[in-house]
């Protein structure tokens, strides 16, 4: 592919220094349909990005834009902070038919801010409000969000660092396999948790991903989780799941936690749960928790009624069948898996390990550095890939759940050349 210079001249005498994916992608993007995005000139683009895991139904998805298009017509409210809405109704009353019911959940939902980092913030302050303790317990490699609480249970150097002053009251524990296998399962933790001179101030909570996005796609085991989850019952401590990026379908059930058979007190959903690429969040607890005094958490843009309207389109028209949209994620994971097995045969001694499951993998590589180069390259020859780890050795694949098979050998094709036509840089003695 052939990109000429864009005219970037406004983004870079304008637009801020912290601008971060228009720096890997330098074009002008214009429109976006399903899997594919275009730059101003023309140029197509396979999207194995989904907008950051937002966009699980692809972009300016068909049905979801139409239901926005007729409430938007209809003069529906807009903006309604949480006021009570004919939008917000329908997505509760959905959300509870659709979700809540059939997997037995008994939560409450809150609105608390359109942003991940917001529903992480207001996560919490309820586990600290309902146990009146302050520590949090998260996990090395872990990512939580931009903002100061979120932060301080994120494991990245690199943006804890942008915070600018201490972050305190949260305490990291090793992750799922984070020792190699090596040391058993929470045995520091529970030691930590038990012996009076550790130093160890009693958690209110323990926050985790399934799946560490960010941290770059480490994927804790359902025993694991389990037993993380048993440890928090039977030490007094809430468990929080952050489902930010791994629920609304990503690794096959619409709660990532659900194969491990688990019900959080808390939960954490953003990105994908209006469907749309729309701000919306989620905080879901069990109803005994439902500690807050009236406007205790509040924000302007809470209630975000065009999200209420394509979150409800998206529920009803992937979710109503059960078990459907889960087991095509699941067959469309196995053919990335198989690909991915390909691609690591073929490059042996570079490729340290692939993960993932669902429509959520990483391919990471002896030399820290590849993966930039991979995805660099991926870029030139038409495809939209991330890096993640705490050094971004890791490629991150995360198409929409709404790619073809079609697609998925396209995109898989394009990163097996990207592979090949990048070199790996030996390691100095």
């Amino acid at each position: 592919m052939t990109i000429t210079q864009p005219d970037l001249s406004v983004f870079e005498t304008l637009e801020s220094e912290v601008r971060s994916y228009c720096r890997g992608w330098p074009v002008v993007f214009d429109r976006a349909q399903g899997s594919r995005m275009h730059d101003e000139d023309g140029h197509q683009y396979l999207d194995f990005f989904a907008g950051a895991g937002s966009l699980n139904y692809g972009h300016n998805n068909p049905v979801l834009k139409r239901a926005l298009i007729d409430y938007l017509m209809r003069d529906g409210v807009t903006h309604g902070l949480d006021m009570s809405t004919v939008a917000k109704r329908t997505f509760l009353q959905t959300f509870q038919d659709l979700v809540l019911r059939p997997r037995d959940l008994p939560y409450k939902v809150m609105f608390p801010g359109p942003t991940g980092t917001n529903a992480v913030e207001s996560a919490l302050k309820l586990a600290r409000k309902v146990k009146g303790r302050e520590a949090i317990v998260s996990f090395t490699n872990a990512f939580h969000g931009m903002s100061l609480g979120s932060l301080a249970v994120t494991g990245n150097a690199f943006k804890r660092a942008g915070a600018g002053i201490p972050l305190v009251h949260g305490t990291p524990m090793p992750f799922d396999n984070y020792f190699d296998g090596q040391v058993p399962d929470f045995l520091w933790f529970e030691r930590l948790l038990e012996d009076q001179g550790s130093g160890l101030n009693k958690p209110a909570a323990v926050i985790v991903e399934t799946v560490q996005g960010e941290g770059g796609i480490n994927v804790a085991r359902p025993e694991w989780l389990r037993a993380l989850a048993e440890l928090c019952e039977r030490q007094d401590m809430l468990l929080i799941v952050d489902d930010i990026q791994m629920g609304c379908g990503r690794t096959g059930a619409f709660f990532s936690f659900e194969e491990a058979g688990i019900t959080p007190d808390i939960v954490t959903v953003s990105k994908s749960i209006s469907g749309y690429g729309l701000p919306m969040s989620l905080c879901l607890f069990r109803p005994e928790l439902d500690v807050w005094e009236p406007g205790e958490h509040n924000g302007t843009f809470r209630g975000n009624n065009p999200a209420f309207v394509t979150a409800t389109a998206a529920l009803e028209t992937y979710w109503a069948d059960g078990s459907a949209m889960e087991k095509q994620t699941r067959k469309r994971g196995e053919q990335i898996e198989q690909q991915l097995i390909s691609i690591t045969e073929e490059n042996l001694a570079d490729v340290k390990e692939y993960r993932g499951r669902g429509l959520v993998w990483g391919l990471e590589f002896h030399d820290k550095g590849r993966a930039g180069r991979v995805a660099h390259r991926a870029f030139e020859l038409g495809l939209l890939i991330e890096t993640s780890g705490p050094e971004g050795e890791v490629v991150k694949l995360l198409p929409a759940l709404t790619v073809t098979p079609e697609e998925l050998d396209e995109g898989m094709s394009v990163l097996a050349r990207a592979v090949r036509e990048t070199v790996a840089v030996p390691e100095t003695a």
